[in-house]
């Protein structure tokens, strides 16, 4: 499968003859808006640096993980990629603040791929039972709107995954944002710089989480 980051939480996965865009930004974001021709596109929630539908070109089959302001049990097969929900809050208030969120697994090439959105509270037993171990996990880190550093270690501690994405912090193009640097979730923790697109097979994945910080060109 291979893994491309467009910046703060928008991937493109390519696998098979699929390719999937999660969670889309906006230009308010600060990030040059591509044009991409995904087969598939993830929506986490309805805010507007996550769900711009304009980045994909065509008509892409979409799948929203809310639907008015609910969850959507989300469970999907697209040319072989299972797609799945788990419902969480995109803040410490069961959404009193900032609403619901969504949690997506995708599910391609023996690869379990989880997508955390804009998660803003610690996982409970339920919702770690229901992502199981991811072997890839892009996690928000710069805290604000959603966890922050040291919450979202403790939530790879809970659910072991292979690969670690961060996701979500501060970077050059968004200095203006109330949100942490990756350097606060990356400090003192071993990590190793990938570039903007990787390949991740499932008999190569590390037997401890490993952090791969992605640049978004």
């Amino acid at each position: 499968m291979k893994i491309t980051y467009v910046g703060h939480a928008t991937f493109l996965l390519e696998t098979g003859k699929t390719s999937i865009l999660i969670d889309p930004f906006d230009d308010k974001v600060g990030y040059p808006v591509p044009k991409l021709s995904p087969a598939l596109v993830l929506i986490s929630h309805e805010h507007g640096d996550h769900n711009h539908l304009p980045m994909a070109a065509g008509q892409p089959k979409v799948v929203r993980g809310l639907a008015e302001g609910q969850w959507r049990t989300v469970n999907e097969t697209v040319d072989g990629v299972t797609i799945s929900s788990v419902p969480t809050y995109h803040d410490a208030s069961q959404g009193k603040d900032r609403g619901r969120n969504t949690v997506f697994i995708i599910q391609a090439e023996g690869l379990r791929v989880v997508h955390l959105g804009d998660l803003g509270h610690p996982l409970d037993d339920e919702a770690v039972k229901a992502i199981g171990r991811p072997d890839v996990l892009m996690i928000p880190v710069g805290g604000h709107y959603t966890i922050d550093a040291k919450q979202a270690r403790d939530v790879i501690a809970r659910l072991q995954p292979g690969v670690v994405i961060p996701m979500h912090y501060k970077t050059e193009v968004n200095a203006g944002w109330p949100i942490g640097a990756i350097d606060a979730f990356t400090g003192g923790e071993k990590s190793k710089q990938v570039g903007h697109t990787v390949t991740v097979e499932k008999s190569k994945l590390p037997r401890d989480p490993e952090v791969w910080v992605m640049s978004w060109r």
